[in-house]
């Protein structure tokens, strides 16, 4: 029981951090829709995907532009 706790406590912040990378991904522009489903892809890669995701796609996608909102 002991062993069984050990394991879902390790594994839940890595499935945290890959739901993060992927809904990050998925909300950013990449310039092309195959690069967005690349890096979709890297970060859903469990354990190891989100690091290489936040270490180098993070910074290449741009927040997209929401235009259902009303300027001020």
């Amino acid at each position: 029981m002991k062993t069984i706790f050990i394991m879902v406590a390790l594994s839940v912040p890595f499935f945290i951090m890959t739901v993060w990378a992927v809904v990050d991904a998925a909300l950013k522009d990449f310039g092309t829709p195959v690069r967005k489903a690349l890096w979709l892809i890297v970060a859903a890669v469990p354990y190891l995907g989100f690091v290489f995701y936040f270490a180098v796609g993070f910074r290449k996608g741009k927040k997209q532009v929401d235009l259902t909102l009303p300027l001020r």
